[in-house]
């Protein structure tokens, strides 16, 4: 994507991840971005940013749920609930139907697991760390025993944008359903 912050890429007049916080916020009780960046690119978006841990940067996605379950301890919540920043759209009912699975859930939509869209609970932090510290760094190993939830899909609520090509249809399709 022209080597563009994806977080940040413009989708009818706002960041990407923006439209994510737009989904999502209603549903949680707080909102933070995983990312390695500096702090201050993403200043706009008026959320905490949570950098992986020293040592970790550059090991994937999971890196950044141990951050963020850190966090969320932090906060003092139960679990975290992660999507990715280029899924602008979310279900509105995706964090209860995770949450109904208080074991740990991912989405899964048109017969397609969407391991970053994923409830982990808190409790299961330690072991997460222990996988990761040996080895681990795949999103579906580490939910392996966490319950698949079904989305209605197509379109795919999960879909990635990672062309133009796919930024251009998300507009398109967010100007039909009209801005949120």
């Amino acid at each position: 994507m022209g080597g563009v912050e994806k977080a940040l890429l413009d989708l009818g007049g706002r960041p990407l991840a923006a439209h994510v916080a737009g989904r999502l916020g209603p549903q949680v009780g707080a909102l933070a971005l995983s990312a390695n960046g500096p702090a201050g690119v993403y200043a706009g978006l008026g959320l905490p940013v949570l950098a992986d841990a020293p040592g970790t940067r550059g090991e994937g996605p999971l890196s950044g749920v141990l951050a963020g379950l850190a966090w969320a301890e932090d906060i003092g919540a139960e679990a975290l609930v992660t999507v990715a920043c280029d899924t602008p759209f979310l279900p509105e009912d995706l964090v209860a139907r995770l949450a109904a699975h208080p074991g740990g859930a991912y989405a899964r939509a048109g017969g397609r697991d969407h391991p970053t869209a994923a409830l982990w609970p808190c409790a299961a932090r330690g072991a997460l760390a222990a996988r990761f510290a040996g080895g681990e760094r795949r999103m579906r190993a580490a939910l392996s025993g966490a319950h698949p939830v079904e989305f209605a899909a197509p379109p795919d609520p999960f879909a990635n944008l990672n062309t133009p090509e796919d930024l251009a249809a998300a507009a398109a399709r967010l100007a039909a359903e009209g801005a949120r």
